[in-house]
């Protein structure tokens, strides 16, 4: 059994990626809600340590999350974070003061003192705040390891019981040893040896459906993304003839892609692929919708009713699968975390569906993790690394109603753009990036003739969790000449822009 570390979820938005960079340091972690799990079985499951998470609510409000106080005492090491950190404090004795004035957001300055929280890591050093609330007094036995200007308590330990907190988010990309802090705590303080392979998920995960999926039919949505992919490698695996993939072209693909993926799984891969053609269907249902929310749920609803319909064509089918991954259910406000944007594979499920279950064999994974499974099962570099493109496609890269005309003119451009950086002779770090078309409309000049059409916005990001991620700095001359494309081969678009916006505070698509 791998050593394990647990992630008490007090409903924060980074929860699963601390998770995540557990795992980055070859350490197991699981999540589990806070109220979900007793001190007696915490004490018992072997943890090598525990992180209480951020949150969004005040330790002195009556309804917000608390953990029973004798989690302090079981002799685990615990680190804290932001309200994680927070609800340590005042559990433990200690004393919160929530004050406008000494809320910090974004990139801080941050001082700490040598520990083994700390170890390695420079006396200052940028850390990633979000916070209004913050220890004003610590409980006897802490002390304080870490100040800013605005926060005296930034980080404290006691180290006589192995707990430790700290108000920044060490699991951002933005605190510049975030990482480091996470490797101490696992390697200095837990006295974690880093044993958890991928292997080990790849192995479990067969199993499990294995059994779970003998003799059933399986029905496995690929839209041959990264996602579905890996996830009909993986269940291939376990459910070998048993599965069939069906591809729904529900015409929000990029352009070309409809193709693409058919010849991929069907005459390369030989996977038993059906291919359906419903982009009418789902146009229909769409028309009039321009809220983002409604469209996510329109197209997950018509995901299911075609299977259903697809499921009887094929005759009795037990289990629908699908490619749902952390990020998914992380945003669609699954557990007690708020809602940023539903995915039409978690927040779109009707409440009723004509198969027994739902298979997902990715949703403990991230989307790096994804691709180091694809590798480790055989898929090819070139699927396995192909950039992410959302479940409800172009749906929510256009703002307003989705129409047809509206489709041919995001397609065309999103392929210029595309072709800008897949063919640049200059090094371009980016993981995703795509085109959008605006409700906004703008003057222009094409052929001496007044022109009034549409804004087209520009998107590109480089990261490596998709849970925060940079604007990537694309060169100008790169970003010029598709700016020149799109305004000279679409009619329609009289101006283009670029999007220079870090998540947070937006998410990396519009919608």
């Amino acid at each position: 059994m791998n050593e394990k570390v647990l992630v008490l979820d007090f409903g924060g938005q980074y929860n699963q990626l601390i998770a995540r960079r557990v795992r980055e340091q070859k350490v197991y972690a699981e999540i589990k809600p806070y109220n979900k799990i007793s001190c007696n079985d915490i004490n018992n499951a072997g943890y090598k340590g525990i992180i209480f998470t951020g949150g969004p609510n005040s330790v002195y409000d009556e309804s917000s999350p608390h953990f029973d106080p004798e989690i302090l005492n079981l002799g685990i090491p615990i680190l804290g974070i932001c309200y994680g950190a927070q609800l340590i404090a005042y559990m433990a004795g200690g004393k919160i003061l929530s004050a406008a004035e000494n809320s910090e957001y974004g990139n801080t300055l941050l001082r700490v003192k040598e520990n083994a929280l700390f170890d390695n890591i420079p006396e200052y050093s940028d850390c990633f705040m979000s916070h209004t609330d913050y220890v004003c007094a610590l409980p006897d036995e802490y002390e304080i390891t870490a100040t800013t200007n605005k926060c005296p308590v930034a980080a404290f330990c006691s180290k006589k019981s192995g707990i430790y907190g700290v108000q920044f988010h060490p699991e951002v990309t933005h605190t510049q040893y975030g990482k480091a802090v996470l490797h101490n705590f696992l390697f200095n303080v837990c006295k974690c040896s880093g044993d958890w392979k991928m292997e080990d998920f790849i192995d479990r995960t067969v199993q499990k459906y294995k059994a779970e999926l003998k003799n059933k039919k399986v029905l496995l949505a690929l839209s041959g993304g990264v996602d579905s992919s890996v996830a009909a490698a993986l269940l291939h695996k376990a459910a070998g003839e048993n599965l069939t993939c069906v591809f729904v072209d529900h015409g929000l693909l990029r352009k070309g892609e409809g193709d693409f993926v058919e010849n991929t799984f069907k005459d390369k891969f030989g996977m038993n692929l059906v291919r359906i053609n419903a982009e009418d269907r789902f146009l229909k249902k769409l028309a009039g919708v321009t809220e983002p929310e409604h469209k996510r749920k329109i197209i997950g609803e018509e995901f299911i009713r075609v299977f259903e319909d697809e499921a009887k064509k094929l005759g009795k089918i037990d289990v629908l699968a699908q490619g749902t991954i952390y990020t998914d259910i992380i945003e669609s406000g699954k557990g007690d975390s708020a809602v940023i944007k539903s995915h039409h594979n978690v927040g779109g499920l009707p409440d009723i569906i004509s198969f027994e279950s739902i298979a997902e064999p990715l949703s403990d994974l991230f989307k790096d993790e994804v691709r180091e499974v694809g590798l480790k099962l055989g898929l090819p570099r070139e699927l396995v690394f192909r950039q992410p493109f959302p479940g409800p496609g172009l749906a929510v890269r256009i703002i307003g109603e989705i129409t047809k005309e509206k489709l041919r003119i995001l397609k065309e451009a999103d392929a210029i753009f595309r072709e800008e950086i897949d063919g640049s002779t200059e090094k371009i770090d980016t993981n995703q990036y795509f085109a959008v078309l605006t409700d906004t409309y703008s003057v222009g000049v094409k052929g001496d003739m007044r022109a009034y059409g549409y804004v087209a916005a520009l998107r590109a990001v480089t990261t490596d969790d998709f849970m925060t991620a940079e604007w990537t700095r694309i060169p100008y001359d790169v970003l010029e000449r598709a700016s020149n494309r799109i305004n000279g081969e679409i009619k329609e678009i009289t101006r283009v822009v670029y999007d220079i916006t870090s998540k947070p505070p937006a998410t990396v698509e519009w919608e």
